[in-house]
């Protein structure tokens, strides 16, 4: 427990004060089965995203197709160049419902009886961080996806491609890959401005319904404790500056807004209300304070992607601090 260090001086209501190591913490042996399912998952996460980031798409080739209907080599290069990208796409698809699993092996050991929610992060401060690191990855990829337009385009040209039947005489290796039934899935996925973040909102909301026995507060306490403890560390310098990696600070910041929106989600009247165990004032202030360029873009998830904020319940200064 030693990573896990009560924050001195801090005296927020609701809030319980850890500093979580998201750096070294290391899995106990009780952790240990989870952690390896999990991290099986995480192990291609940095991949995923490094295809996402050089993903080009096939602009040009679909351009030159759509102007010469009738020119069957362009039509030939166009499905040649769009072929391997929706294998990629599909990939990119296939991995959000590993995540989702390892999401929800998470879940029932961080919300697990008899311990607390806060009991669990102290105690199991690897698995913890490795729900810290889905996060991370979740806006990470949605970022990505949001600014690249080549994704919804390469794919809507494959799926009109396949329904017009215009590629009669080409090859169909795409189609044996990515099947009618499979595309109807991808375009789902696709269709929303953050995939990966849908799939955990969706995943622990279905968590929740599916575990009656388990209290809807074990999971929503879970994630307002999380959003605490990066909110803490954010606004402490004497613990800001325990961070090793440079990459922590947008690391923590991640992980926090994530938390909010999947508590925004789950919880019934969700993170922006009085009663909220998150304190979003502060939450958004913390954002605003720092330097990093990736703010707005983190702002922007919270405007856009949480279901509550429009309620009316939510107080008009945190619709101010948003605007």
């Amino acid at each position: 427990m030693g990573n896990l260090i009560k924050v001195l001086g801090k005296d927020f209501e609701n809030c319980p004060h850890f500093f979580l190591d998201f750096e070294n913490a290391q899995p106990t042996e009780a952790e240990t089965a989870v952690w390896n399912q999990v991290s099986a998952v995480l192990e291609e996460a940095q991949g995923i995203l490094a295809e996402l980031q050089s993903y080009t798409g096939a602009g040009q080739e679909i351009r030159e197709a759509i102007q010469n209907p009738t020119d069957l080599p362009l039509q030939e290069k166009a499905w040649n160049a769009v072929c391997p990208l929706v294998v990629k796409l599909k990939r990119f698809y296939e991995f959000s419902l590993r995540l989702e699993n390892a999401l929800r092996s998470l879940l029932e050991a961080l919300t697990s009886p008899p311990y607390a929610p806060t009991q669990h992060l102290e105690r199991e401060q690897a698995l913890a961080k490795q729900f810290a690191e889905i996060l991370h990855f979740t806006l990470s990829f949605d970022e990505l996806k949001m600014t690249n337009p080549a994704i919804q385009n390469d794919f809507s040209y494959y799926r009109r491609t396949i329904s017009r039947n215009r590629i009669n005489n080409l090859q169909l290796d795409a189609e044996s890959e990515v099947n009618n039934e499979m595309a109807n899935r991808m375009s789902l996925f696709y269709a929303e401005a953050t995939p990966m973040l849908k799939t955990l909102s969706n995943a622990t909301t279905k968590f929740v319904s599916e575990n009656k026995t388990l209290p809807i507060e074990d999971t929503t306490d879970c994630l307002s404790t999380m959003a605490c403890v990066c909110r803490v560390m954010l606004e402490t310098p004497e613990y800001r500056s325990r961070f090793t990696n440079t990459e922590t600070l947008l690391f923590c910041m991640r992980v926090m807004v994530g938390v909010i929106i999947l508590y925004d989600h789950v919880h019934p009247v969700g993170a922006f209300a009085k009663t909220s165990k998150i304190d979003m004032k502060g939450c958004i202030k913390v954002l605003k304070d720092q330097p990093s360029n990736s703010t707005e873009g983190l702002l922007n998830a919270l405007r856009y992607t949480t279901r509550h904020l429009n309620d009316d319940t939510t107080s008009k200064q945190v619709r101010a601090l948003l605007q």
